[in-house]
């Protein structure tokens, strides 16, 4: 794992309990932020996966 597929995955959850925040206040502005936060999460942490999984790679293909 590196830093961004954590990092990510924190956004993530803190987006969730933002619009889960947001609907038990009512508040249609922390649900989309919420919802905004877990998006740009899910995206680092996809950047993160790439980034890995490109490693990953140079790692086997210098080692054949």
């Amino acid at each position: 794992m590196n830093k961004d597929q954590i990092k990510g995955g924190m956004k993530d959850i803190a987006g969730k309990a933002q619009e889960k925040a947001g609907e038990l206040t009512n508040s249609k502005e922390q649900q989309a932020k919420g919802m905004a936060k877990q998006g740009e999460g899910k995206l680092q942490k996809g950047y993160g996966d790439v980034k890995d999984a490109a490693k990953d790679m140079l790692k086997n293909k210098d080692n054949k």
